[in-house]
């Protein structure tokens, strides 16, 4: 497989604008010379490039409704048969919608947009894909659409107010987005696998289009006071909610992988080791219900 990486490009800024395709590739901006979309569905989609190939994109500068790949005639681009999910492109896209990776994303001057270059290929950023769907295209035919916003480096306030809060009628989009992507290591990545992406609790999973979703939770939480360490050791794998219950101390496990607050035993697998120290500090530092 193909060494694939996510996020910025050393050297590149945004706005930069290359000659063409094969300057892009040549910088490791989007590896491949044709294809809009550089990406593999068991990794996840690291680049798109908006050429205008497909009439049905729409480009609002920070949010992109981008249309997926297949069934469009590149003579006419007119879409001559129905996209599929489970084509590599449009499922990798979907990978990284679930595991919150950032898409490079380039403009081609072929583009219909206000946004693109008058020539060349520009740069425009890191965004999210935050949701993903299928509508009949303009010429009657299902696509493939995914909503990819801008990742925006906020400044975020913390106000102390013993009043209620109103709320925010424009949230805005804050740094913590890259904590998850930050989280989500080669090590955690290797105990989703090694469980099939199935919750070690309840043993649910989670699939969308045939892809899975899981969380690594680490057991001794990472960072100060407790300082844990980013090993096999010290993570389980986990469904969103067990995640969480599991983060805030409403659930826990003993020595022997017994819950504590649920039913049933942690599931566990002979090539993973689990530092039982890690489960006693969980249970002496995080858990708040009684043993």
């Amino acid at each position: 497989m193909a060494n694939y990486k996510f996020g910025e490009i050393e050297g590149v800024k945004e706005g930069d604008v290359f000659r063409d395709r094969a300057e892009l590739r040549d910088k490791g901006i989007h590896k491949v010379l044709q294809a809009g979309i550089d990406g593999n569905w068991k990794v996840g989609c690291q680049s798109i490039v908006l050429s205008g190939g497909y009439k049905d994109d729409q480009d609002l500068g920070d949010e992109i409704i981008y249309t997926g790949v297949g069934g469009n005639d590149p003579n006419t681009n007119k879409q001559i048969s129905d996209q599929s999910w489970e084509t590599n492109g449009n499922k990798s896209l979907i990978t990284s919608y679930l595991h919150g990776l950032p898409v490079r994303v380039t403009r081609g001057y072929k583009h219909n947009s206000k946004y693109s270059p008058k020539s060349g290929y520009q740069y425009a950023g890191l965004y999210l894909v935050t949701n993903h769907f299928e509508e009949t295209g303009i010429h009657g035919f299902k696509i493939c659409r995914f909503r990819l916003e801008k990742i925006k480096k906020a400044e975020v306030t913390f106000n102390v107010d013993t009043t209620l809060s109103s709320g925010n009628k424009n949230p805005t989009r804050a740094e913590v987005t890259y904590s998850r992507i930050i989280r989500d290591t080669r090590v955690s990545k290797e105990i989703k696998e090694l469980y099939n992406y199935e919750c070690q609790i309840c043993g649910i999973i989670i699939e969308i289009n045939g892809v899975r979703y899981a969380e690594a939770a680490h057991i001794k939480p990472l960072g100060k006071p407790h300082n844990g360490e980013d090993t096999t050791k010290n993570l389980i794998c986990l469904c969103p909610n067990h995640h969480v219950m599991f983060d805030i101390g409403a659930i826990g496990i003993d020595e022997d992988f017994n819950g504590i607050g649920f039913n049933g035993k942690l599931k566990t697998n002979n090539k993973h080791s689990i530092d039982i120290k890690n489960l006693q500090y969980h249970r002496e530092h995080i858990l708040m219900v009684n043993l």
